[in-house]
C-alpha cells in the first residue's frame, strides 16, 4: 500500500494531491489552517486579499490536473482577459492592444483556491487533515520517509509516507528540516528590491460592464511616483481589485485620502481616476518582504522520498503574475514524472528538476527588470551594466510598437512558451530595428477601449465622469 503525504492545503498542495492520486493508493495533505467550507480567506494566506492572475500556463496545467476547474473558475464569475488587451503603460510607454492567444484569467485568490480544493477531494482519495502543523520531517539522508505533525491540542504523531512533498509556500521551513536530517546545504538566491504593496478590493461602478479589460501601470525601477505601479482588476461577483506598489522611501499609504492621492500620482492618473468613482468594500491591507527567492533543490544532494514545489521552491514579485501558474506546472510535472517511472529510484530528482526548469524563465525575466531598482539587495551577481539596460529599454520598446513581438512577449508572460522562443533570428531582428511607430499617448492608449471613454488623462480629483457614458 503506497501513501503520499502533502505538506500544505493550498494551490499547490492540492494540485500536487491530484497528480499523486492516481498513482498511491492514499494521498494525506496536512494543513496548518483550519480550511473554510467555500471561497473565503484564511489566516495562513494574507496574499489572498491582494491581485492575482491565473496565467495560460497555470490555467492549463489544472485543467490537465483537474479536469473542468477553469470552467468552474468561469461559472463563478471568473474572467477571461487576453493579455494582449490590457489597458498596459509599460516601463517606458503605453502598449498598443493586441489579438495573441495568450490569457490570464482574473478572479480572486479565494476562488481559485476553493475550486481547486473542492476539485482535489471530490475523488475520495485525497485525505485532509487540517487544524495541524508539520514540525520535521522523519528519515535520515538517504531517504525522508514521513514528517511529525502537531494538532491544535499539542498531540504530535508521526504519519508514514512513500513520498513526502513540501507545498507549505513562502514560510516553508523545508531547509531548516533538511538541516536537521543532516542534508544540504540548500543554495539560495535572493533579490530583494524592497517593492511593497497595498490591495483594496472595490464595489465596481455602474456602467462599466463584464467586459473592463484590466489596467497596468508598471513599476519602472527608479525612485519616488515615477517609480510607483499599480494593477486594476476584474473580479468576480462585480468587483474590482486593485494593487499599488512603491519601492523604498515611497511606499504605497493606508491612508485613505493618501491611497487615492498615491494612485493618481504615477506616471498616469488612469487607476486613481477609475477608484474615486468606485466605493470600497474590503480595508486596504499592506504587503513586504516580497523579495525574488529561489531555492535550489534541483543541486543539492536531496534524499529520496522528499520533494517541494510552489513558493517552497520560488517566489517572485507579485508584479510579475506567475506564482499560480508556476506551482500547477510543477504539479503537472510531478504527475509526468510518476506516468513515466512511477515510484522508482530518482523520482524526486527528476521532478526537481523539471521543477526548476519551468521556474527558470519567470526567475530570469524578474531579476532582469527588478535589479535596476535603486538600493537593490542581491547575494547573485550581476552582470551587464548600462549597455544592458539600454538594450532593455529598447526590447520593451519594441514589444509595445511590434504585434509579433508583443504576442511572443505575451506567451512567455503567460508561461505556454519558453523564454528562449524570443531570442530566434526575427526577434532580434525586429528589436535591433526598433519600434517603426510613434510611441502611443495617453489618449490614444485609453482610447483603444470604448469601456474606459470616460476616463480623461490627468482628471482632476471627483472630477471622473459618470462611467455610464461608456456603455454607448
Amino acid at each position: 500500500m503506497t501513501t503520499a503525504l502533502v505538506l500544505g492545503g493550498g494551490l499547490a498542495g492540492m494540485a500536487a494531491a491530484a497528480a499523486l492520486a492516481p498513482h498511491v493508493d492514499t494521498v494525506i495533505v496536512v494543513e496548518s489552517d483550519r480550511l473554510p467550507a467555500g471561497p473565503e480567506p484564511r489566516r495562513g494566506l494574507p496574499q489572498a486579499h491582494h491581485n492575482h492572475v491565473l496565467m495560460a500556463g497555470g490555467a492549463k496545467a489544472l485543467d490537465a490536473l483537474l479536469p473542468g476547474t477553469t470552467a468552474r473558475l468561469y461559472e463563478a464569475g471568473a474572467h477571461h482577459r487576453k493579455i494582449g488587451r490590457f489597458l498596459l503603460l509599460g516601463p517606458d510607454v503605453w502598449s498598443r492592444c493586441s489579438d495573441g492567444d495568450a490569457f490570464a484569467i482574473t478572479c480572486s485568490r479565494h476562488l481559485v483556491d476553493h475550486t481547486v480544493r473542492s476539485q482535489a477531494l471530490a475523488g475520495g482519495k485525497v485525505e485532509l487533515i487540517d487544524g495541524t502543523k508539520v514540525i520535521g520531517l522523519v528519515g535520515d539522508q538517504s531517504r525522508v520517509t514521513g514528517a511529525r505533525v502537531e494538532a491544535e491540542d499539542g498531540a504530535v504523531r508521526v504519519i508514514r509516507a512513500d513520498l513526502v512533498v513540501d507545498a507549505t509556500g513562502s514560510r516553508s521551513k523545508a531547509t531548516q528540516w533538511l538541516t536537521d536530517l543532516r542534508v544540504g546545504p540548500v543554495k539560495e538566491d535572493l533579490l530583494d528590491t524592497g517593492l511593497a504593496y497595498v490591495g483594496r478590493t472595490y464595489e465596481q461602478p455602474a456602467g462599466f460592464g463584464a467586459d473592463f479589460p484590466g489596467v497596468l501601470i508598471q513599476a519602472r525601477p527608479g525612485s519616488g511616483p515615477e517609480a510607483a505601479g499599480g494593477a486594476l482588476m476584474p473580479q468576480e461577483d462585480g468587483r474590482w481589485i486593485v494593487a499599488l506598489m512603491g519601492p523604498r522611501g515611497n511606499h504605497p499609504p493606508t491612508d485613505e485620502a493618501e491611497f487615492l492621492a498615491f494612485a493618481r500620482a504615477m506616471r498616469h492618473s488612469v487607476i486613481g481616476d477609475l477608484l474615486a468613482e468606485a466605493r470600497p468594500v474590503t480595508p486596504m491591507r499592506s504587503a513586504r518582504g516580497l523579495a525574488n527567492r529561489r531555492r535550489h533543490f534541483d543541486r543539492a544532494r536531496m534524499p529520496e522520498g522528499f520533494l517541494a514545489l510552489g513558493d517552497a521552491v520560488m517566489i517572485l514579485s507579485p508584479n510579475f503574475g506567475t506564482g499560480m501558474a508556476v506551482a500547477a506546472m510543477g504539479a503537472l510535472a510531478l504527475r509526468t514524472q510518476l506516468e513515466r517511472s512511477g515510484f522508482g529510484p530518482g523520482l524526486a530528482r527528476r521532478v526537481q528538476k523539471a521543477v526548476a526548469g519551468i521556474g527558470a524563465g519567470p526567475w530570469q525575466m524578474a531579476i532582469t527588470n527588478d535589479r535596476w531598482f535603486p538600493g537593490v539587495e542581491t547575494n547573485l551577481k550581476l552582470s551587464g551594466g548600462d549597455g544592458q539596460r539600454k538594450f532593455g529599454v529598447r526590447f520593451a520598446k519594441v514589444i509595445a510598437d511590434n504585434p509579433a513581438v508583443a504576442r511572443r512577449m505575451q506567451d512567455i508572460s503567460a508561461l505556454v512558451a519558453p523564454l528562449s522562443t524570443m531570442m530566434s533570428p526575427s526577434m532580434m531582428f525586429a528589436v535591433m530595428r526598433g519600434p517603426q511607430r510613434p510611441p502611443l499617448t495617453a489618449a490614444e492608449a485609453i482610447g483603444q477601449f470604448p469601456q474606459l471613454a470616460s476616463v480623461r488623462p490627468g482628471a482632476a480629483p471627483g472630477r471622473l465622469p459618470e462611467p455610464a457614458d461608456a456603455a454607448q
